[in-house]
């Protein structure tokens, strides 16, 4: 197991990305998305993207040179086509108009289209956060629908298609959810699949619906299916990617699932509100800290030991990779080495910024 700083891992995939055709920026832009979601212990939309993101340069599904354009806009709405690129710069370019509108206007909402894959969609709620405005973000994967079985089926429809959230607190990091409306994340499934791990029991089922924990029944062909958040009460989580394909595949001009097998781009629907347009800062901060302390007043329950907030595991994760290192395992390393000799990249340069 290699370590790394997340300033080498920047500069790897600002390497990586700039041969690909990137301009510096957009480079920038999508590798500090990827190491960041390493920081909080995100792996599916970590590292292992470097090498993905370049195999669909390759075949010719992003356009490294894309720039996002807005396409709609209004005094608190508009529309950004991000121009077949990379995801992240679009919906980069999206969370910052919304942001523009929210102090002007209270609200602001944007939705984007034909943009790629967006990464960690908790990343963009956060950005407003930190900005003193509260954020949510819809995310479907437009036309696709091949992973999650909707409650009562065993054939995958849907997308994982999370939602996030995110609060700002003036004493503490915010507030942040950020979950799919599937039990996991597509992106663990294939990361455990492509380290030979298997997975927890509940999360998929194989081709015939039988509950199977070997990641390959559910990536193999013919495919098996990712189950909805909630288990037993699985009805919900399929409502709420209902919901995540109305919002984010439908007002984004994206498109919902209906059955394509190949995914092009993300629908992403961002909202964002300026606390004070609707509360005083005094009023905000002492309600959402008496909430706060109300829930953390509860008695632990010693099988799980400690109440976290939402979001908390993610600082502390990153807190620890900041001062560690960020921990890349040799299959993942093995696919970063595969893109370097792809680009005729020293990966041996690489290895010797490991801690």
């Amino acid at each position: 197991m290699r370590r790394f700083s997340p300033n080498s891992l920047e500069q790897i995939g600002v390497e990586i990305f700039k041969t690909l055709g990137c301009t510096e920026e957009t480079a920038k832009v999508v590798s500090e998305h990827l190491v960041e979601s390493c920081l909080f212990g995100q792996e599916g939309h970590g590292l292992i993207r470097f090498y993905e993101y370049a195999k669909q340069t390759w075949e010719g599904k992003f356009d490294p040179k894309a720039e996002p354009t807005v396409i709609k806009d209004r005094a608190c709405t508009a529309v950004v086509d991000g121009g077949g690129g990379f995801g992240q710069v679009g919906a980069q370019l999206a969370i910052s108009l919304a942001m523009e509108k929210a102090r002007k206007h209270g609200m602001g909402a944007v939705g984007l289209r034909n943009a790629g894959h967006v990464g960690r969609a908790g990343a963009y709620p956060l950005t407003a956060a930190r900005e003193g405005l509260i954020g949510m973000a819809f995310v479907n994967a437009g036309h696709l629908g091949r992973q999650i079985a909707p409650f009562g089926g065993i054939d995958g429809k849907l997308s994982t298609n999370p939602i996030a959230f995110a609060a700002p607190r003036r004493g503490g990091e915010p507030i942040l959810l950020d979950i799919t409306t599937s039990v996991v994340a597509e992106g663990k499934i294939r990361l455990a699949h492509h380290r030979g791990d298997k997975v927890p029991e509940g999360w998929i089922i194989d081709s015939q619906g039988n509950p199977t924990t070997d990641p390959g029944d559910q990536l193999g062909d013919p495919p098996g299916a990712i189950l909805p958040l909630g288990g037993a009460v699985g009805y919900k989580g399929y409502g709420l990617g209902m919901l995540v394909e109305l919002m984010g595949g439908l007002l984004s001009g994206e498109g919902c699932a209906n059955g394509e097998r190949v995914f092009k781009s993300n629908g992403v629907f961002f909202t964002v509100c300026d606390p004070s347009f609707f509360t005083d800062e005094e009023t905000y901060d002492s309600e959402i800290e008496s909430l706060i302390s109300h829930v953390l007043s509860s008695r632990i329950d010693p099988k799980i030991g400690e109440i976290l907030l939402p979001g908390e595991l993610e600082f502390r994760t990153e807190r620890k990779r900041r001062a560690e290192g960020i921990p890349v395992d040799d299959a993942t390393w093995d696919l970063l080495c595969k893109v370097a000799a792809k680009l005729e990249l020293n990966s041996d340069t690489w290895e010797s910024e490991a801690l």
